[in-house]
């Protein structure tokens, strides 16, 4: 074992083999017998790739590029692709990234479009499909802008003739629901096809904080009516509903201050944790029910797994497995469910649990050690105190390396991880990213703040109207505590973030002595514009629960605002933006940069052409890697030979 200081440690973990690991498999489901799904190919430009697994075991590629199987409803994306067998072949419906166009895909033909372009605004959308064989039409929700605005849309529910003849003919398309509200998830048949199920909600409110769960009756014209509420309201989030297959309706409800899973109204299995998360995405899944009664399902307390519930007994069952967090991605199919699990040595892979012997094993996207797992990190889960004495939950990742180790006395530098959302969580997984940093010595913390998710609404709620508050001050107490326990260098803590989390690391910079430098990347900045006009439609109006409403509390907008307190800005920092990103767009950090001029703070801002919010392509994923590497190297005075340069300019 070499001495040698904390970040200077030679890896294998490069930014490369971090960026070519980035992202994981999504929206799985069967295909017939068949599991198939979509996964990331940073090296293809970004694109999401379908994949199968045959009848054979083996794995392929169905759509070359530049195919791009997702979409942007509510900017985010829904689920975008739906399948069946018909005369013993797979039928595909799926967007398109490029147009946003539905698409009918048979194996051995051509993509042939099911809707047509909009020379309105940003276009026309789908998401959440839903096959309808008997009626020869795909169901789905339809985001169609009426003009060039993002708040210039409307969204309902809208069935797509299967045989082509919308694909020119916007009037081809049936609509289902009449666009009273703001936003809706895609329709779920009953088992005897006369009822249609799905969410709704509407402004101010994001799904997490309330939705409505609408129930119609089909009529001969294949319309739902006599539409209601059954389940839902401005103070309770309805995640996700499915038709059981005796014709009852599953749903989660977090009425009780747990989401939990409920049948016709009855609790199936009442418990203080978490049996869906929030629903940022149409067509995310926490739960899917099994010919025989059961329901495979997602949950629990901060991390998640896969169990099998008893409807009778309400026990639940787990899946054993080195899987330690599911994503809300599961499909059934006979006695068969897919998932998609991860966990601290294992990327995100399809996993496949048999019901009837118990046995879960991965059967897509396998993990494959790129390197020595000596290499990973070996990170803990712990409990921290915030002000007031609140809990503060963290995943905490110490620097690990199989050949080298510290000086004696030799304190370790630090990186306090805020995730995005802020409605969200990090989940304790594999993440490359992670290694890159612990490898050569710098120790990770991510932070679950006040407002993340799995662990109730109250937690989930610290943050309303909070936001730049509670955020800020729990990732500084854990910052403060591994300095005051001697696990971190008080002199050599930074702070990262993109997205929400770039919000909380620009005003943790503004507002906070704690660290020496930071990164954000595609960040909030400015709370005065960022709202309706400036940010998609779907968040436009996050603020009021986050903020408070602008009408009554006006003034804080601008006060929790790191625009404000640019002045406060001394340390080192990096910006990095998407150019074509509308949900945070470069037009935040430009103002930033504005007020920052002139004043001799050293920093660095790449943008990057062809990115959105969040960064899918290889190139770009290195780079701004890199970059953060080197800056953390230049504040804290490391040896980081192998990594280009930052021009950091004042």
């Amino acid at each position: 074992m070499l001495t040698a200081p904390y970040g200077t440690w030679p890896s294998p973990v490069d930014a490369t083999l971090a960026a070519a690991h980035d992202g994981h498999p999504e929206w799985v489901e069967f295909v017939g017998d068949e599991v198939w799904w979509t996964e990331p190919r940073p090296a293809e430009g970004g694109r999401r790739a379908l994949v199968r697994r045959t009848a054979h075991g083996t794995q392929e590629t169905v759509l070359p590029a530049p195919w791009n199987v997702r979409n942007r409803v509510v900017e985010y994306g829904g689920r975008p692709w739906t399948g069946a067998t018909r005369d013993g072949r797979p039928l595909i419906v799926f967007t398109h990234f490029a147009d946003q166009r539905l698409y009918r895909y048979e194996p051995g033909g051509e993509p042939r479009p099911l809707t047509p372009l909009s020379p309105v605004g940003a276009g026309l959308r789908w998401a959440d499909p839903h096959l309808d064989p008997a009626r020869g039409e795909v169901w789905c929700v339809l985001e169609e802008f009426t003009g060039d605005g993002p708040g210039d849309v409307r969204r309902l529910l809208a069935a797509v003739p299967l045989d082509g003849s919308a694909a020119e003919d916007r009037h081809a398309v049936r609509e289902l629901t009449d666009g009273r509200h703001r936003f809706v998830t895609g329709p779920r048949v009953s088992p005897d096809g006369r009822r249609a199920a799905w969410l709704a909600w509407d402004h101010p409110r994001m799904p997490w904080e309330g939705t409505e769960l609408r129930v119609g009756e089909i009529g001969a014209d294949g319309t739902p009516h006599t539409v209601h509420t059954v389940a839902g309201g401005p103070g309770e989030a309805i995640a996700q509903a499915e038709w059981h297959t005796d014709g009852s309706l599953l749903y989660t409800s977090d009425r009780s201050g747990w989401w939990n899973l409920y049948r016709d109204g009855t609790p199936l299995c009442p418990r203080e944790e978490e049996f869906a998360g929030p629903l940022w995405k149409p067509g995310l899944r926490w739960f899917a029910p099994l010919d025989n009664g059961l329901i495979a399902v997602v949950h629990g307390r901060g991390s998640t797994v896969l169990g099998i519930l008893d409807t009778e007994s309400g026990e639940v069952v787990d899946a054993a497995g080195p899987w330690t967090e599911f994503a809300p991605a599961l499909a059934a199919h006979g006695s068969r469910v897919v998932a998609v699990g991860a966990g601290p040595r294992t990327a995100h892979e399809v996993v496949e649990l048999d019901t009837v012997t118990g046995r879960a094993r991965a059967v897509g996207a396998r993990h494959r050690d790129a390197v020595d797992p000596a290499y990973y990190p070996e990170p803990r889960t712990r409990t921290f105190t915030g002000p007031g004495g609140r809990e503060v939950h963290a995943h905490i990742h110490p620097p690990r390396h199989p050949a080298r180790t510290a000086p004696d006395g030799e304190a370790t530098p630090y990186v306090i991880w805020a995730h995005g959302g802020p409605t969200s969580r990090a989940p304790l997984v594999l993440d490359l990213s992670v290694a890159y940093f612990t490898s050569r010595g710098i120790g990770v913390a991510e932070v679950n703040y006040g407002g993340s998710t799995g662990y109730g609404r109250a937690y989930r709620e610290r943050l309303r109207e909070q936001w730049g508050v509670v955020d800020v001050e729990d990732c500084a107490a854990v910052a403060r505590a591994l300095a005051e326990e001697g696990t971190a260098d008080p002199a050599r803590l930074a702070i990262r973030g993109g997205s929400a989390g770039g919000w909380t690391a620009a005003a943790s910079l503004a507002t906070t002595d704690v660290y020496a430098c930071g990164t954000i990347a595609y960040p909030v900045l400015d709370l005065t514009t960022w709202g309706p006009g400036e940010t998609h439609d779907f968040e436009s109006r996050y603020l009021e629960s986050l903020i408070g409403p602008f009408a009554e509390v006006p003034d804080r907008y601008a006060e929790r605002s790191p625009l404000t307190h640019a002045d406060r800005l001394t340390v080192p920092f990096l910006l990095l933006q998407g150019l074509d990103d509308v949900i945070c767009p470069p037009a935040q950090c430009e103002r930033l940069l504005a007020r920052i001029r002139g004043r001799g703070v050293p920093h660095a801002y790449l943008t990057f052409a062809g990115e959105g919010h969040g960064f899918r392509r290889a190139e770009t994923m290195v780079r701004a890697l890199e970059a953060e590497m080197s800056l953390y190297a230049q504040v804290f005075g490391l040896d980081a030979p192998d990594v280009p340069r930052l021009e950091l300019h004042p």
